[in-house]
């Protein structure tokens, strides 16, 4: 892999201020502050939110209380997708402070997984890394690993640890020279306008010729109305980290550069903002 830190740290630095508020139907004992806060892309909601559960709680009538869940815009929140994901497909061309809603009650059964404990976040986390792992070296680096290297992946995300977590991270990234990449790209594409959850396929990093595949070339394989308008005119954004990267750019690169710790490139089409 080849080492820019530099690129490395800012995407893992990544944070984008946020504002939340308790839904106006909840039950309080007195009025509830808004609780502001900077909130890391690469992290999940459940797993950075202690202190907003804690800020609203105070207020709350204890028999009031269930799980904790978030909405954007009439939108939950699915906690098993990045933050910096969530911020991108539902309010990248919004005024910050992101402002999230937060609820208590009438947990929305058909839109969200329940998440009682950071073991459920960390179990996805994992199987995440592992389904990567599978596309890019058959499953060889982590199944190299011992079991204190995969807590140490977690651990690094959780405690926010760059330097702990891609320790173990990098040989993730690695691949034979003699294979100039990966087996495949983990990559999932997300898009605003759909309901469907993600696309997901096996795409090669490296062309039959030899040529390196680009960030355009996937799309046109996978999601072709992203990049293809019919009249001509561009109306969607394709983000990743909260940028638009060129089309140029290797896919390969962005696999190892811009991934999410879950090792998946998590990539957003949204609708260009019309002003």
């Amino acid at each position: 892999m080849t080492d820019d830190k530099d690129v490395l740290r800012d995407v893992w630095f990544g944070r984008i201020p946020t504002c939340f508020t308790l839904y106006q139907d909840e039950i309080t004992e007195r009025e509830a502050e808004p609780y502001y806060l900077l909130l890391p892309r690469i992290s999940y909601l459940t797993l950075v939110t202690d202190k907003v559960k804690k800020h609203f709680q105070k207020v709350m009538r204890q028999e009031e209380v269930s799980e904790i869940w978030f909405e954007y815009e009439g939108t939950p929140l699915k906690w098993h997708y990045p933050i910096g994901l969530l911020f991108d497909l539902h309010a990248s061309n919004t005024a910050l402070p992101w402002s999230i809603t937060v609820h208590f009650k009438n947990f929305p059964e058909k839109d969200l997984l329940h998440c009682h404990s950071k073991d459920v976040i960390e179990a996805h986390f994992m199987a995440c890394i592992k389904e990567a792992d599978a596309l890019k070296h058959k499953s060889q680096v982590i199944n190299e690993m011992q079991k204190k290297d995969h807590k140490q992946l977690w651990m690094g995300l959780q405690n926010d640890k760059f330097e702990q977590f891609w320790a173990i991270n990098r040989k993730l990234m690695e691949y034979p020279p003699e294979d100039n990449g990966f087996r495949y790209i983990p990559f999932r594409i997300y898009q605003a306008t759909t309901e469907r959850p993600f696309i997901q396929k096996l795409f090669r990093p490296i062309a039959s010729g030899g040529q390196l595949h680009t960030l355009g070339d996937l799309l046109k394989e996978v999601c072709p109305s992203a990049i293809t308008p019919e009249d001509g005119e561009q109306k969607t954004q394709v983000m990743i980290h909260g940028i638009e990267p060129m089309l140029e750019t290797p896919i390969q690169w962005l696999s190892e550069h811009m991934s999410y710790p879950d090792n998946f490139l998590h990539i957003s089409i949204i609708p260009r903002p019309t002003d």
